[in-house]
């Protein structure tokens, strides 16, 4: 997939959405994505370059959700999509709302419901400034965890995992996506980071146990790891639903510095992205340039 070079690392400004008051309307929940895009693009000295959406930011969080929320969206990676085609209310108000903004769009996820095979993904969408769809990700790790006392959650009751790992080129960065649990598994960012992505973006949704425990370590992690500007962007926290979202969106720079981090409630983070961690951490301790894959075996090969 990383057969083209990617574009020069420049700097920009990255926003993130915590969305808050998801609820069982989907209508309404478009609608007030949509407002908090508007307020995101609007509130902001400079106009952001990429606005993120949290994952599920369409329906409640939870697998018995899933099927009746899901869309079909028939995205294939490297064909031109037709939006007014596209059966998907979701697809079309993230691509009216990027166009209108002029920006790109991390479109959080929504549930995808496949029309060939009948299965449901966690996908995550993104658009470009003019609106057009350009890159999917389909959650590759479902969330099946079982922590007795504290949380039961299955999403393979209903979901089936993608299988295939994904970015897209802007004018001035290369961003790898992931979403949520993905982050769990290092070697899905690895792949990014040797396909050249300078920054990795997974919208995700924590639970109150798993939260304080790994949110931010994972995302250090990754970032150091990788050498990245590393970012995830949480739904708000809501303790009528329920689910239970950790919150705290995050952005984490090359040196695994946190560089914002919000708190539980709903809110927009803008945080402005400068390539000079990027290129200095990589000079200064060059893991990049000392992998010894004659003694393990290079993952993204």
């Amino acid at each position: 997939m990383a057969s083209v070079a990617p574009p020069v690392f420049k700097p920009f400004t990255l926003t993130l959405i915590q969305l808050g008051s998801i609820g069982s309307d989907k209508a309404v929940n478009l609608q007030h994505a949509r407002e908090m895009i508007v307020k995101a693009v609007k509130g902001n000295s400079d106009k952001p370059q990429v606005v993120v959406l949290p994952e599920c930011f369409n329906s409640p969080y939870g697998f018995v959700h899933f099927p009746a929320y899901a869309e079909n969206i028939g995205y294939t990676a490297g064909k031109e999509y037709d939006i007014q085609a596209s059966v998907s209310e979701s697809v079309k108000m993230l691509s009216s709302a990027a166009k209108e903004a002029g920006i790109w769009l991390i479109g959080g996820s929504i549930p995808e419901r496949d029309e060939e095979t009948n299965n449901i993904y966690n996908t995550c969408t993104v658009y470009s400034p003019t609106g057009a769809l350009v890159a999917s990700h389909r959650k590759v790790h479902l969330f099946d965890i079982d922590i007795p006392g504290e949380i039961t959650f299955k999403e393979s009751e209903t979901l089936t995992g993608g299988t295939t790992t994904n970015y897209f080129d802007t004018e001035f960065a290369r961003i790898g996506l992931g979403l949520c649990y993905d982050v769990r598994f290092p070697e899905l960012a690895m792949i990014a980071a040797r396909r050249g992505c300078h920054a990795i973006v997974y919208p995700g949704a924590f639970n109150l146990t798993t939260g304080p425990l790994h949110w931010e370590l994972l995302q250090r992690a990754r970032a150091s790891d990788n050498q990245v500007f590393f970012s995830m962007c949480s739904p708000a926290r809501d303790m009528t639903a329920g689910y239970h979202s950790w919150g705290h969106s995050m952005v984490v720079d090359p040196y695994a510095r946190v560089l914002a981090e919000a708190d539980e409630n709903e809110t927009i983070l803008h945080v402005d992205i400068d390539p000079e961690p990027f290129d200095k951490v990589r000079a200064g301790i060059p893991v990049t340039k000392q992998r010894r894959f004659d003694v393990y075996p290079d993952v993204s090969a």
